[in-house]
């Protein structure tokens, strides 16, 4: 059965790497596999596509995946990130 990838979906997926829960070879895996084999919504689908398709290209070094791309690529969503800096 095909992955639904949604907006939800990626921006979880773009959460989870900015968390330190996925790691950057991870994240690309996950987009180069959901533009192959995904489904996409049409819902938002071009947003999502773009996004899916800039994650699958983020471990190239000339394409890279800087903190600005990432608020962009949540903006494209309908998300925002926020950074909570505390103590250890």
């Amino acid at each position: 059965m095909k992955e639904k990838v949604t907006a939800q979906r990626a921006a979880a997926k773009l959460a989870a790497y900015l968390h330190h829960d996925l790691t950057l070879s991870e994240l690309v895996g996950w987009a180069e596999e959901a533009m192959m084999e995904g489904e996409f919504p049409t819902r938002k689908r071009k947003e999502v596509r773009d996004v899916v398709a800039r994650l699958g290209l983020a471990d190239v070094r000339a394409f890279g995946l800087t903190w600005e791309d990432c608020e962009e690529m949540l903006h494209k969503l309908g998300y925002s990130a926020h950074v909570d800096v505390s103590a250890d």
